[in-house]
């Protein structure tokens, strides 16, 4: 999954994205002037091939969401878990509504997925997740997180659980270094993992693991890791989805090598689809190199990430009285704008 340098597809990107090893484009803000050219751009890069790529983006609310004018604006994960200790009911209800809101309005411009829901826990300790994650507490994480994919499943998209097994008790930021975690995976179990372990009973359709390094379990960090990959999230917590790699050409990756090593270790250790973002010269220079065969089990499990053909048209979408009433509801939550970083400095 490759990313395009602006607004619009240019000839060479159109080249790129025909290589029969390019499986989707992931969007960030500098892709996004306004919806019209938006759904031309998506528009083009779904009809470049049958079965079309897959077109994603990072759109979870709050400090991460690359669309802004024309959308509406999400509030941040952990607005959800404070209403959710005061009102448990309502944050229930108002995380499924934002999730078909989120879902239908992505859906109308020709998006496929995005990858939310963060299912990390909020430790206090992360130095960059923040207010993207709703909770403390598992339970309530994986509660709220319910919630919002049912919502997204209805308007026609599946949803994309990160950062696998829980970022959220390391400080260090896996885009800028390689944070380690040396907890058991005994400890874990009981906090980090529950969220993940309900939604992959609810059907989870994706997951993407963490760059870091959980040393009880594994030198590796999680997503070039077959112990976790393999053997925990496929074997003991049954997950038969698709596993996206977090970017790899972040500075957590770097302990798995060059560009080429860090994609080779990323699908050797089980990951169906790899992520190279702002840097397409990696890009280009790693789909020369690379010599796979694709997997047709994957490629079943990746068909599952096509979204729906929406409900409404995306200028429908702007007068329906549902939608507007939902955006009139979440916009409480977050009467207070925060800075807005849509540009692209927080990938997944």
């Amino acid at each position: 999954m490759l990313d395009l340098r602006g607004a619009e597809l240019e000839e060479d990107e159109r080249e790129i994205l025909l290589h029969p090893l390019v499986g989707g484009v992931i969007l960030f803000a500098r892709n996004y002037h306004d919806p019209e050219t938006l759904i031309s751009l998506t528009a083009q890069i779904h009809a470049l091939r049958e079965p079309a790529l897959l077109i994603a983006v990072d759109h979870e609310g709050g400090r991460v969401q690359r669309f802004h004018e024309g959308f509406t604006r999400l509030p941040p994960s952990r607005c959800f878990g404070a209403l959710y200790d005061k009102d448990e009911s309502r944050a229930l209800s108002l995380a499924e509504n934002t999730g078909e809101l989120l879902a239908g309005e992505l859906l109308s411009v020709g998006i496929d997925f995005s990858f939310t829901p963060v299912l990390d826990l909020d430790s206090g300790i992360s130095s960059f997740l923040g207010d993207r994650v709703y909770h403390r507490s598992p339970v309530v994480v994986a509660r709220l997180a319910q919630r919002l994919v049912r919502g997204m499943r209805s308007a026609g998209m599946m949803a994309v659980g990160k950062h696998f097994p829980g970022h959220g008790n390391v400080k260090g930021d896996s885009h800028n270094e390689i944070p380690v975690d040396s907890r058991r995976y005994e400890d874990m179990v009981v906090g980090d993992l529950l969220p993940f372990e309900s939604l992959i009973n609810a059907g989870l359709a994706a997951i993407m693991p963490a760059h870091v390094i959980y040393e009880q379990v594994d030198s590796k960090p999680a997503g070039f890791s077959s112990i976790w990959l393999k053997e925990i999230l496929r074997k003991r917590l049954n997950f038969n989805g698709v596993i996206f790699s977090d970017d790899v050409t972040m500075a957590g990756a770097e302990v798995a090598g060059s560009y080429i090593e860090r994609a080779c270790a990323a699908l050797d250790a089980g990951c169906d689809m790899v992520l190279v973002c702002n840097n397409q010269l990696a890009a280009v220079s790693l789909l020369d190199e690379l010599s796979i065969e694709t997997d047709p089990v994957a490629q079943i499990r990746m068909m599952r990430m096509h979204g729906r053909k929406p409900a409404l048209a995306y200028h429908e979408l702007l007068h329906d009285d549902n939608r507007l009433k939902i955006a009139d509801e979440i916009s409480e939550l977050d009467a207070a704008p925060e800075l807005e970083l849509g540009d692209d400095n927080i990938k997944s």
